[in-house]
């Protein structure tokens, strides 16, 4: 996941009940395993986590 760096997506999330990050996307078996072995060069579920955008809209 070479321009898409997990830590910066909304879809990464700290799981207390295990104590670390997962990714919350529901992936099919082929995705999963394209992702496990590394293959995708962008995550095609990366969502920037931008908490001001909110915001934004608000002004």
């Amino acid at each position: 996941m070479a321009n898409s760096n997990c830590e910066y997506c909304s879809n990464y999330e700290y799981d207390e009940y295990y104590e670390y990050y997962t990714c919350t996307v529901n992936l099919d078996e082929d995705e999963m395993s394209r992702f496990l072995r590394g293959n995708y060069k962008d995550c095609p579920y990366f969502s920037y986590n931008d908490e001001y955008k909110i915001v934004r809209r608000q002004m």
